[in-house]
This record gives structure tokens, sequence and C-alpha cells, in this order.
């Protein structure tokens, strides 16, 4: 009895480690113009460093998931980051990153690699048409706002507030390297 008793509760330990006990966090981070505008001719359309260094803070150590455009605008895989890039090109060269033919796929390899890494948070970094994809199984949105108005020809979705609500909105700044006034707001599922 004692010993039925031992087994049945390794086996319910065995399973309950095999559960996930934290969500996994996918969220999308963008800079975007006054009109929504993220890229022109595959470039960022202005040079605001200190908000890449707050990318590269709240992307460091997490899978990145990318399209092939923005791989190939940054070419080149980013440091202490799984980098995962989607495209339907399967001969498409990622040196240093993992190649997959679509969403899913990238979700999957993305969540294996951030419970590998102890992390909680797969990040979505673009182009439009990534961010097109995941916007609506997104959790939340890293948005930095750039108070300008630029042509271009790549651009964010519409955030629609009966699905995301602000959470946190940082007051605007200016670094003298940056082009321009910018703030980072967040944006969470309701």
């Amino acid at each position: 009895m004692r010993i039925l008793f031992l087994r049945i509760m390794i086996r319910i330990l065995i399973f309950l480690l095999q559960l996930p006990f934290s969500k996994m966090i996918i969220s999308l981070i963008a800079a975007i113009d006054k009109n929504g505008v993220i890229g022109a001719d595959g470039d960022l359309p202005w040079n605001i460093p200190s908000d890449l260094k707050k990318f590269r803070e709240i992307t460091s150590y997490k899978p990145i998931i990318m399209g092939r455009k923005t791989w190939e605008s940054i070419g080149r895989p980013l440091p202490n980051r799984d980098n995962i890039v989607i495209s339907r090109n399967n001969n498409l060269n990622v040196d240093g990153a993992i190649l997959t033919s679509s969403p899913e796929e990238a979700i999957t390899i993305a969540k294996q690699k951030a419970k590998e890494n102890g992390a909680d948070e797969i990040m979505i970094i673009g182009g439009g048409y990534i961010y097109n994809e995941f916007i609506t199984t997104s959790d939340r949105l890293y948005i930095t706002e750039v108070d300008i108005e630029v042509e271009g020809d790549a651009f964010f979705p519409k955030i629609d507030s009966s699905i995301f609500k602000e959470v946190k909105r940082e007051e605007k700044s200016k670094e003298p390297e940056d082009d321009a006034y910018h703030s980072m707001v967040i944006y969470e599922k309701i």
C-alpha cells in the first residue's frame, strides 16, 4: 500500500514538473513616428541612440523574432539574443541566426529557446509584415513614440484600444545625439 502511494506521488510530481508555471509573454517592440512609420528604404528613418540602448536593454537575453527585411537591414545577428528569422526563402543565408518558414514555427522555437535560457518573454522586432502577423497574439507592446513625421514605406499596425491598454508612459526626452523627442509607451492586452 505504501509503495503504491509513493508511485502515485512520483507520477503526480513528474506531471507537475512538466507543466509550464508561467505564461510565456509575446511582446512587440517598435519605434514609430506620428503616422505609424517604422521604416524607409530598409532602414530606420531617424537616429535615436538612447532608444537603441533601451531596445538592447529590453531585448537582451530573450529570443527575438524578425522578418527577412529586418534581418537584412540589421545585417548580422544581435548579440546576447537567439535571433530567429522568418522567411519563405529556405535558402536565405542567416549565419548566426535560426531560419524558420512561418510565424508558428518561429514561436515554437522561441519558446524552446526562452525556456532553455530562463526567459519568460519573446520579442518580435519587425518589420511591418511581421508586426501584422503577431499583433493579435501578442501580450505586450513596447512602443517608442517618435515626435516627428517622416516619409516611409513600412508601418506599424494600428493599436486597437479595445484590445490593448496603455499601462506605462515615460515623459518625452531627447538626448543631444538623438534626432527627435521620443517617449516609451507600454501597452498590455486587456
